[in-house]
């Protein structure tokens, strides 16, 4: 698989209204639905059929339900490492488990683009701010993906 591929997918969602748990280009996403979208666009089906989720579901749990959902399908990398296409994971608030997910779509973890969705806001483009580099908590891989 391919970052190009990847990244073109993505950039295809842009403009999609924020919808919770919805994952339909052009109807509506959700951060994690952006990133199911861009699976299967790609790749085909998705692996695995998630359950419903409020918007608080990461308040109320505690656990790491998204970490732990990428890492069965996703590959971790150092966050250092991460590149174009490469997918990001965010805590919104400090010691909170990851809730907010991005697909790295220009430089580095450090200095760079995404692309995702947010409460009132349509999949975007966005810099990866401060603000939200200093939330990005660890980063995955696509399958078949190399380094580079």
């Amino acid at each position: 698989m391919s970052r190009a591929a990847i990244l073109a997918e993505a950039r295809d969602w842009l403009g999609t209204p924020y919808r919770h748990q919805a994952s339909v280009k052009g109807a509506g996403a959700d951060c994690l639905g952006l990133v199911r979208g861009v699976w299967r666009g790609v790749y085909g089906a998705e692996p695995e059929t998630l359950p419903p989720y409020t918007p608080d579901w990461a308040e109320r749990g505690g656990a790491e339900t998204l970490r732990d959902g990428a890492r069965r399908h996703l590959r971790e990398i150092a966050l250092e490492a991460a590149r174009p296409g490469d997918v990001i994971l965010f805590r919104i608030a400090a010691g909170a488990p990851a809730k907010h997910c991005a697909i790295l779509s220009d430089g580095t973890a450090e200095a760079g683009r995404i692309i995702h969705a947010y409460w009132g806001r349509a999949v975007t483009e966005t810099w990866l701010t401060p603000w939200w580099r200093r939330r990005a908590a660890c980063a995955f891989r696509f399958p078949d993906m190399g380094a580079a």
